[in-house]
């Protein structure tokens, strides 16, 4: 029989995601014109990988907020080392990650979410553009293309426009009526055929994802995806770890 402890915690641990996600629905359909497109394509059950492109510190919430299907936001580690703010994070589904490195204990604890039929979100860029580029794709990281590969769960391109808003412009938008539109879609699952998880594949599947979250985005906000491009493999390396890449059977 479980403790009193125990059953406390499975009861108020969905609480901060199920709060959250509420709040995040209120607040952007009300100061925002929120487009939601193909939540049909992702599986109603099991293991997935949404790989989505970054441009507001509020994109995990968002697209969150999109889907009925709880998600499991890898965030950078930063965060879980802020008192109060840590315990929320965790207590919301996150999970961390040393951005810019090999962190494989954070492709690992995403590799066990997926074989618990779980929903991961990943942001390969790592991080959002500055200025003028702040809408357009960065090069990304290969870790999400690592953890397809071991986990081979169906991977769904996520494109986000519209969401970087300025933090309080916003509300004066509002009040004046001119509420930015914000447009979340999902593109069609893709299940990746058995490679090896080495460098190489990783950064060529790396490309390849992110070209088909670029697809969903007009050609302005694709950045390196873009046509220009096209025929290279872009992507963004890491510092090699202390570690080998672990494999299926670990």
């Amino acid at each position: 029989m479980p403790s009193l402890r125990s059953l406390l915690r499975r009861l108020t641990l969905p609480l901060p995601y199920a709060a959250s996600t509420w709040l995040t629905r209120a607040v952007v359909g009300t100061l925002a014109r929120w487009e939601v497109v193909g939540t049909e394509h992702i599986p109603a059950d099991g293991g997935v990988i949404l790989v989505a492109n970054h441009v507001h510190l509020l994109d995990p919430p968002l697209v969150a907020a999109s889907m009925r299907r709880r998600v499991h936001p890898m965030a950078k580690r930063e965060l879980f080392e802020v008192p109060l703010v840590g315990w929320f994070f965790w207590a919301y589904g996150a999970f961390p990650v040393r951005r810019f490195s090999a962190d494989l204990a954070a492709l690992r604890v995403a590799r066990t979410f997926l074989r618990d039929g779980e929903i991961v979100l990943m942001f390969p860029e790592g991080t959002r553009g500055k200025g003028a580029l702040r809408t357009q794709m960065r090069p990304a990281l290969p870790g999400a293309a690592m953890v397809a590969l071991m986990a081979r769960a169906p991977v769904v391109p996520v494109a986000i426009t519209g969401s970087n808003v300025a933090i309080p412009g916003v509300f004066w938008a509002w009040a004046f009526g001119r509420r930015p539109r914000i447009r979340v879609e999902f593109g069609t699952p893709e299940v990746l055929p058995p490679q090896r998880p080495d460098a190489h594949t990783a950064e060529v599947v790396t490309d390849a994802m992110m070209r088909r979250v670029a697809a969903l985005l007009p050609e302005e906000n694709r950045g390196v995806y873009g046509a220009a491009t096209e025929g290279t493999i872009v992507v963004q390396r890491a510092p090699a770890g202390p570690e080998d890449v672990p494999t299926d059977g670990e």
